[in-house]
């Protein structure tokens, strides 16, 4: 079995420095690919294919992960041959927690080595970039609205020293400008809000479980939509998520479909697997059963 790991060489963190020092004995066991700058690890998945790999490894972050996704798919042949793992190397790895992936280098590569197949549902959102149609595939979540605005705004040197509070420095500042109204719609179910997220899985940022009916492998997507987001509404849902783990039910619109369009009135804008990916209008469906991936056999 021909395996290639794709990684960033230039990433920080103890867990980066724990892959580096296993980097002798992937090497025996697989090819290594570095990226360079953003987009690499999208065309070094996509020739991996070319050049018949049968597993092609993310070693990163969920933006890693998301690059590796889509080239996989880029390949005609991709999705139907190849097998994805993952070693989990960044700041949030919400893909890997919902899989239950190990998170050190050590176990997660055990994984990669003698783990079994699974088969789950790839979702994707089709949206325009300069006047042309473009398609990005997702592994776990989507957001639009607030949500997007956030990632749009986290100051990536500080996220390299604080990890997760980067984002919610971003998240605050992204609260304190005015929130265009979103408005999606699904067959006949119309809902409208200024934060729509979305999920293949159960999770969202780590631990909480802002898609309690989700299911990676039911051909649906759950759309988890917010009326409004204001500091009211931040005071009402944060208890419940620090403590829980949940969102209060009253304080969202949650509903499932396999197809549905996001529009907004103003600029809002949208973002996959923790990566912005430009704006609305953005068109969302599932491809069942599409993308194969490595899981601990336990």
């Amino acid at each position: 079995m021909r395996r290639c790991v794709i990684f960033n060489p230039a990433a920080r963190g103890e867990k980066a420095r724990r892959f580096r020092r296993l980097l002798d004995e992937i090497g025996r066991g697989a090819d290594l690919r570095e990226t360079r700058a953003a987009g690499d690890a999208r065309r070094l998945a996509c020739e991996a294919v070319g050049e018949g790999y049968d597993v092609i490894v993310a070693a990163g972050g969920d933006g890693t992960l998301n690059e590796v996704v889509n080239g996989i798919a880029d390949s005609p042949e991709g999705l139907e041959r190849v097998r994805l793992g993952l070693l989990p190397l960044g700041t949030v790895n919400v893909f890997a927690r919902e899989l239950g992936i190990p998170r050190q280098p050590e176990a997660g590569w055990r994984a990669v080595l003698s783990g079994k197949g699974t088969v789950i549902d790839l979702p994707c959102m089709e949206h325009r970039v300069d006047g042309r149609s473009e398609v990005r595939y997702f592994a776990q979540l989507a957001g639009a609205g607030l949500d997007a605005r956030a990632i749009e705004l986290v100051h990536w040197p500080l996220k390299k020293k604080v990890g997760p509070l980067a984002y919610v420095i971003a998240g605050f500042k992204a609260l304190m400008s005015p929130q265009a109204m979103l408005t999606v719609e699904a067959g006949e179910r119309k809902a409208e809000g200024e934060l729509v997220l979305v999920g293949n899985g159960r999770l969202y940022g780590g631990s909480f479980r802002v898609f309690p009916e989700a299911d990676l492998r039911d051909g649906l997507l759950e759309v988890c939509v917010f009326p409004r987001v204001n500091w009211w509404k931040l005071a009402r849902c944060g208890p419940g998520l620090l403590l829980n783990g949940a969102l209060p039910s009253r304080e969202t619109e949650n509903f499932r479909a396999a197809t549905f369009t996001v529009t907004s009135g103003g600029d809002a804008g949208v973002e996959a697997d923790g990566e912005w990916v430009g704006r609305l209008p953005a068109k969302f469906s599932v491809r069942p059963g599409a993308l194969r991936v490595i899981v601990p056999r336990d």
